[in-house]
């Protein structure tokens, strides 16, 4: 049985079954295939904005699929959500054992203001994520200036100040 068709609407409105998923991976190796980048993008683009629980079997259909490039890629893009959609995006992907995306996914999101940053390290922190919260702040302590690091820790001494020395 083939898959229905992939609607980019009813997969940002809540939780995204298995079936979708693979449609999903479908229209994108069509779009792949057929060479229209810039469509298969967006369609990546929508992905991002998934909810963040899916993200890792996403990543599992991607792989499968041979499209880990495009993975890549929506990683780049969800690294410019909001910062509580970015802390649930690494939160998941942590969660679900793909460690390795959450490091990728958590720099490039480091390069938002630090009140941004803030925000995200902090959604992190209460959200139990410990080692992602410490890859975070390390990506931004590595990538920004001294300067910038202390804006960030403004936003909550007590909470920022013993976790960047």
């Amino acid at each position: 049985m083939a898959d229905a068709p992939y609607d980019a609407a009813s997969a940002r409105a809540g939780a995204v079954p298995w079936v979708a998923r693979g449609a999903f991976v479908t229209e994108l190796l069509t779009l792949r295939a057929e060479g229209r980048s810039g469509e298969a993008h967006a369609l990546l683009c929508e992905a991002a904005l998934w909810p963040a629980g899916e993200l890792p079997g996403l990543a599992e259909e991607l792989g499968h699929a041979g499209l880990a490039a495009d993975w890549t890629t929506l990683l780049w893009e969800a690294a410019s959500l909001p910062p509580d959609r970015l802390a649930a995006a690494a939160g998941a992907l942590g969660e679900a054992g793909r460690e390795e995306d959450a490091d990728r996914l958590l720099p490039q999101g480091v390069a938002r203001p630090a009140a941004e940053v803030a925000e995200a390290a902090l959604a992190l922190g209460a959200a139990g994520r410990d080692r992602e919260t410490r890859a975070l702040l390390e990506a931004f302590v590595r990538l920004r200036t001294a300067d910038e690091t202390a804006a960030l820790a403004r936003h909550d001494p007590h909470w920022f100040t013993p976790r960047l020395l």
